[in-house]
């Protein structure tokens, strides 16, 4: 399998881009596996096709790094509104691109003709746990704990007891699940560690991505993130949404109608939480690296 591609990123959180308006690409599982290694492969997070839509200027399929489809990625949908932009596949402005999470539109900053930034109307956050999804017995799961383990101890008395290791933190979907956790100092983690265990945990049946949040002052707070799928990535748009959602919730950081800043480890998002709508609106970069065309190893779609 041969095709052409372009790597982009918004925020570091970078994705091979395939245009797939005039032919599908089969086996895009094992696709996304073989393009997304740094080493062996281009190097990404993942692969995203921007396909046809019967419903919306554009259809984007997103696949996780292990091969995985995911439902939204907010970073990634940026770089979908570049590339059709730029690439001359519409001169629309605003442009609508159907996701496995809704139909999004997107507002584009031109410069010189090229898209510089794009604003994502990125819907309503979700926190029924049903439709998350997440099991669970309450109605919302806000500033909950969530175990992560368990370990059997005797005490000085010779009885055992249980210790727990826990983490409280609010559950939000944005199209995808998210877990956001509130930290001292996010830069103090071992996400290797902490990752994993929240990604696989009982209670999130389709896995989580997980925010880990330092407060900076009431109009910044700082993330990073564990994505489901492809591990710590330098930015996550939903995950950002998320955040501001938990922030607000909580009243520990932002206001309604007034932008939010969100710094992850690849640059500066904004989010804002409109009160007239209840809708969450992304801001942020879209950036291509490189282009070029790739062959696959037969023996690597198998």
């Amino acid at each position: 399998m041969k095709f052409k591609f372009s790597k982009m990123h918004g925020c570091g959180n970078d994705y091979v881009y395939v245009d797939c308006t005039q032919q599908e690409m089969s086996n895009p599982e094992a696709v996304a596996r073989f393009v997304s290694r740094y080493h062996y492969g281009i190097g990404s997070d993942g692969l995203i096709l921007i396909c046809p839509s019967e419903v919306a200027d554009f259809k984007m399929r997103m696949f996780n790094a292990d091969g995985s489809e995911g439902k939204m990625c907010g970073n990634g949908i940026r770089c979908v509104a570049k590339y059709v932009y730029d690439y001359h596949l519409t001169d629309k402005n605003p442009v609508s691109i159907e996701t496995l999470g809704g139909i999004k539109t997107i507002d584009l900053s031109i410069d010189n003709g090229k898209v510089t930034e794009a604003k994502v109307d990125m819907g309503q956050p979700e926190t029924r746990p049903r439709m998350i999804p997440m099991i669970t017995d309450h109605y919302i799961f806000v500033d909950q704990s969530l175990v992560l383990r368990e370990t059997t101890i005797v005490g000085t008395d010779n009885k055992t007891y249980k210790e727990k290791f826990f983490f409280n933190g609010t559950a939000v979907s944005m199209g995808n699940p998210h877990f956001v956790v509130f930290v001292p100092d996010v830069d103090a983690l071992d996400l290797e560690d902490l990752g994993p265990q929240f990604e696989h945990h009982k209670l999130f049946p389709e896995g989580v991505n997980t925010e880990f949040v330092q407060i900076i002052d009431e109009n910044t707070v700082k993330f990073r993130v564990w994505e489901r799928g492809s591990g710590e990535t330098l930015a996550c748009g939903t995950g950002a949404c998320a955040v501001n959602y938990a922030c607000m919730k909580l009243k520990k950081a932002g206001a309604m109608d007034k932008p939010l800043n969100v710094q992850a480890r690849g640059g500066m998002l904004k989010v804002t939480y409109e009160s007239g709508s209840n809708h969450i609106y992304l801001q942020g970069p879209a950036v291509e690296v490189f282009s070029g065309e790739i062959e696959i190893p037969e023996e690597a779609l198998q």
